[in-house]
C-alpha cells in the first residue's frame, strides 16, 4: 500500500476534524454566551479542554463508524473511496459554515462514506446505515424536542417561587457546568467518528488489523484537532443558535445544554449510535423556547434548519461520488 496514500487519507480525516470543530464548536457554547453565562473566548476554551477530555471516554460509536456503515474497501481504491468520503464531508461542512447553518457534520460524514462507497461499488451496511444513523437522525430531534419543553417546565415548576433574578443568576453560574457538559459529549461523539475513519485507513493498508483497539496516536490526533477546531470557534453558526431561533435567559440555557448533554452521552454509552450534536442541541433550544410560548420561537428560521438536515447526507454523498470519480479517472 501506498504509504503517501495512507498519509495523505489521515491527514484530510484530521482537517475534517478540524471543520468539524469550529463547525460544531457553537452546539456546545451558543447558549451560554449568548445569555452571557460565559464570555466567547472563556466559553470556546473551556469547550476545547472538554472536547479533549470527551474524546477519550469510549470507543463504541467510532466501532460502529470503522464496522458497521460500509465494508472496509481494499487496496489503492479503497484509500480513494475514503479519501472521497472525507472531501465530500468537508466541502458540505464549508458551505453549511459559510452560510450560517447548523448542518450535522456526522451525517456529513456519513453521507460522504455512503456516496463514495457507492461510486466506488463497495458494500453499503443499509441495516446499519438504517439502524445506528437514520432512526437517530429522525428520533434524536423529537426526544431533544420533547425533553426540552419538559426539562424547562419542570425548572419553572420547581422555582415558580424564587426570586426572578437571583435565580437567573444562579442559573447563569450552572450553565458553566451544563455547557461543559455539552462539549464533553460532542468530544465523546464527534473525535470517535473520525477515529473510526483513521481506523478504516490503517486496516486498508495492512497497518493494524480488524477488530484491532484504537491506537492511541488515533485519540490523541483527533481530539486534539478537534480542539483546537473548537477554538478557533464558529461564530456565524454561533449566531443562528444563540439568537435567531429564539432569544435565552440562563434557565432556558441550563436545561437546553442538560438536555443535550444527557441525550448525547446516552446514545454513545447505551446504543453505540453516532448521534448529531447539532440536532440534538437546535431541538432542545426549539423545545425549551416553546414553553414561553409557542411563537417565541422562531419557527422560519428552525424551517430552514431542519430543510438543511434533510439535504446533508445527500449533498455529501453526491459530492464524494464526484469525488471518487475525479479520483478514479486521475489515480486509480
Amino acid at each position: 500500500m501506498d504509504t503517501f496514500a495512507l498519509i495523505v487519507t489521515i491527514g484530510v480525516a484530521l482537517f475534517f476534524t478540524y471543520t468539524n470543530g469550529f463547525h460544531d464548536s457553537a452546539n456546545a457554547i451558543a447558549t451560554s454566551v449568548s445569555t452571557r453565562a460565559l464570555t466567547p473566548r472563556a466559553a470556546l476554551a473551556m469547550a476545547a479542554v472538554m472536547n479533549l477530555a470527551g474524546a477519550f471516554m469510549g470507543s463504541g460509536v467510532a466501532k460502529t463508524v470503522s464496522e458497521g456503515v460500509i465494508e472496509t474497501p481494499e487496496g489503492s481504491k479503497g484509500m480513494g473511496i475514503l479519501f472521497a468520503a472525507l472531501v465530500g464531508a468537508i466541502v458540505w461542512n464549508l458551505v453549511t459554515w459559510y452560510f450560517g447553518l447548523p448542518s450535522s457534520s456526522s451525517h456529513s460524514l456519513f453521507g460522504g462514506m455512503v456516496g463514495a462507497a457507492l461510486a466506488g461499488s463497495t458494500t453499503v451496511y443499509w441495516d446499519g446505515v438504517v439502524d445506528k444513523i437514520v432512526i437517530p437522525m429522525f428520533v434524536s430531534p423529537v426526544v431533544g424536542l420533547l425533553a426540552g419543553y419538559l426539562v424547562m417546565t419542570a425548572i419553572m415548576w420547581i422555582f415558580r417561587r424564587a426570586n426572578p433574578h437571583k435565580a437567573k443568576r444562579g442559573f447563569r453560574i450552572a450553565q458553566t457546568v451544563s455547557a461543559a457538559g455539552m462539549a464533553l459529549g460532542h468530544g465523546l461523539q464527534d473525535a470517535q467518528k473520525t477515529m473510526g475513519i483513521v481506523v478504516m485507513a490503517l486496516v486498508i493498508a495492512d497497518v493494524e488489523d480488524y477488530g484491532d483497539p484504537i491506537p492511541v496516536w488515533v485519540k490523541i490526533s483527533c481530539a486534539l484537532m478537534l480542539s483546537a477546531g473548537t477554538y478557533a470557534g464558529g461564530w456565524r453558526i454561533m449566531r443562528t443558535l444563540g439568537r435567531k431561533i429564539i432569544e435565552l435567559d440562563p434557565p432556558q440555557g441550563f436545561a437546553a445544554e442538560t438536555t443535550g448533554a444527557s441525550i448525547m452521552f446516552g446514545s454513545a454509552f447505551l446504543f453505540h449510535a453516532p448521534i448529531s450534536t447539532t440536532h440534538v442541541i437546535t431541538s432542545a433550544i426549539m423545545g425549551v423556547g416553546a414553553t414561553k410560548r409557542v411563537n417565541a420561537v422562531r419557527w422560519g428560521v428552525a424551517k430552514n434548519i431542519i430543510m438543511g438536515w434533510f439535504i446533508t447526507m445527500p449533498a455529501a454523498a453526491l459530492v464524494a461520488a464526484v469525488s471518487f470519480w475525479i479520483i478514479d479517472l486521475a489515480v486509480l
